[in-house]
């Protein structure tokens, strides 16, 4: 008969209105909205009456391997300098289908050679697609995706096209938004640096033996 399926449908509405304000009732004495156990609650699969959010109020959490646009890591040392781990090598710029990846290298200014530090590093926002290329091809682990997708603004020109200063966020960062990611990249990173020095001492180990053995031949001598 016509108008069933309207009518189904206004009853499922009826029903998560009617359960909207039960669940009020139950959550009396917690926070239901504007919180992380509200969201939580209303976002798993036994949620009842309402399940939206109440954006930009209330957020939902991004899963580790969101991405947005790219950010550069750096790392401060003991004395509190900040070192990129970009070397301006342009592999990135080089990979970005959209070309909106800019960088400006540093010369040495005595003997012109290139300086493993970029000046600057620009990267248009809305031009980039988010396809996170720049960050799987970096072979410095320099740059990375990342979790803020709030972007909007009035002026495109002006807050739009991100130089180095507003691209930089510390190596701190990046492991406090993919954990997982930044515990696996440590460990090849301390697994390689083993690798380089048990390769090393066997070397020098080589070279010792070598030399000891050419020192006792001479003495035979």
């Amino acid at each position: 008969m016509y108008g069933i399926g309207i009518l189904k449908g206004l009853w499922v509405t009826l029903v998560h209105f009617v359960e909207t304000f039960t669940e009020d009732f139950r959550w009396i004495g917690r926070k239901r909205y504007y919180s992380e156990e509200g969201v939580a609650a209303r976002r798993s699969k036994d949620a009842k009456g309402i399940f939206t959010v109440q954006y930009p109020e209330e957020k939902l959490p991004v899963p580790e391997e969101f991405r947005f646009i790219p950010f550069l890591v750096y790392e401060v040392d003991e004395e509190g300098n900040k070192h990129d781990r970009c070397t301006s090598c342009g592999i990135c710029a080089k990979v970005c289908p959209p070309q909106c990846i800019w960088i400006v290298r540093t010369e040495d200014p005595v003997t012109k050679r290139p300086v493993p530090e970029p000046v600057d590093f620009f990267i248009d926002v809305d031009i980039c697609m988010n396809c996170g290329y720049c960050a799987e091809y970096c072979p410095f682990d320099a740059i990375k995706m990342d979790h803020d997708y709030e972007l909007a603004s009035y002026d495109r020109h002006a807050e739009h096209i991100y130089n180095k200063e507003k691209l930089s966020k510390p190596v701190e960062y990046y492991a406090s938004i993919r954990p997982a990611n930044y515990t696996r990249e440590e460990a090849v990173k301390a697994a390689e640096e083993a690798k380089k020095a048990e390769a090393a001492a066997a070397k020098a180990a080589a070279a010792a033996a070598t030399a000891q053995a050419s020192g006792g031949e001479q003495a035979a001598s």
